[in-house]
């Protein structure tokens, strides 16, 4: 039976002698990010900071690119142009200058700037207080996941594991703000929607790692810690890598193919593949080194057994 293996079956990588260097800089990038959230901060769209939504369809013949260099040149500030259709285009003008300018100013100055080519299907206004609350509404889904993540984890094996997968998908989330901190990409509701499913991805492939933690602890229970992990995560790599680079494939496909209205998703899922797999190895199990895991006495009975 012809099987196709990333990695083979006998790898062996030391993946714990350079866990100290994997945790300064794990360690480094979350301070960075959270510093330079506070300092610099995210370029939020419309959905949280209010302002002008306007769907227009233009004829066939315009492109895209046409569309947004005339509307560059508007008075209210450049606004962010998705396509999401044939002729269809979405114009967003966030901020507080679109409420203080009409739909009927706004709309004859489009109309002027794309030469009457131009036909408006629908206009309406965000407010800066329906922005405000969703921020906290994807605030509370993000910290009401991490709790449920974490009784999980603490209930299907122990209370150490369960901070350990909190706190490397904390390192996840705090590495793809920093993407949108330093790329100024827009953050909007569906780059929220897809740093949860980081969230879930990255703690599906630790927890996979955990439960071979687990049971290689059991099997091997006069082996060092650090060996003993570096066993589970080399028997887990081809899983792992496998299963990463699937879904990384799948998310490049929607990037290279996918229409602009998800361009902030698709960025947010390949980040979080390639930090959530990195996590899992780098993070997750050199932090589990640390948390003080019981390892029950091996019975002389199966000693005598292990030994032979």
């Amino acid at each position: 039976m012809l099987r196709f293996r990333i990695v083979k079956d006998n790898t062996n990588v030391k993946f714990m002698s350079i866990h100290k260097l994997a945790l300064f800089f794990s360690g480094a990038m979350m301070v960075t990010s959270v510093v330079l959230l506070f300092t610099r901060g995210l370029n939020f769209g419309i959905d949280f900071t209010g302002g002008l939504l306007m769907e227009i369809r233009t004829p066939m013949a315009v492109h895209i690119g046409d569309v947004r260099a005339a509307l560059s040149k508007m008075s209210t500030g450049a606004p962010t142009i998705q396509e999401f259709g044939n002729g269809e285009v979405m114009v967003k003008i966030p901020g507080k200058e679109a409420a203080h300018v009409t739909r009927e100013q706004i709309s004859a100055e489009m109309k002027k700037l794309l030469d009457n080519k131009v036909d408006f299907r629908r206009a309406e206004y965000v407010g800066p207080q329906v922005g405000h609350e969703l921020i906290m509404k994807g605030v509370d889904a993000f910290i009401y996941s991490m709790i449920g993540i974490l009784l999980y984890i603490w209930v299907r094996f122990e209370w150490q594991f369960g901070v350990t997968g909190v706190i490397a998908l904390a390192h996840d989330v705090c590495a793809t703000l920093l993407f949108f901190t330093l790329t100024g990409y827009e953050f909007d509701l569906s780059t929220v929607a897809a740093v949860l499913l980081v969230a879930g991805y990255s703690i599906n492939d630790t927890v996979v790692v955990f439960d071979r933690i687990r049971e290689n602890l059991r099997k091997y229970r006069k082996m060092p810690l650090a060996e003993v992990f570096n066993v589970s995560v080399n028997q887990t790599l081809s899983r792992t890598m496998m299963t990463s680079m699937m879904t990384f494939l799948a998310m490049l496909a929607l990037l290279l193919f996918g229409p602009q209205v998800i361009r902030g998703f698709t960025y947010a899922m390949l980040v979080g593949i390639i930090v959530g797999t990195y996590s899992s190895i780098f993070v997750a199990s050199p932090i589990l080194l640390y948390m003080n895991l019981r390892r029950e006495p091996v019975p002389a009975k199966k000693e005598t057994e292990l030994a032979k």
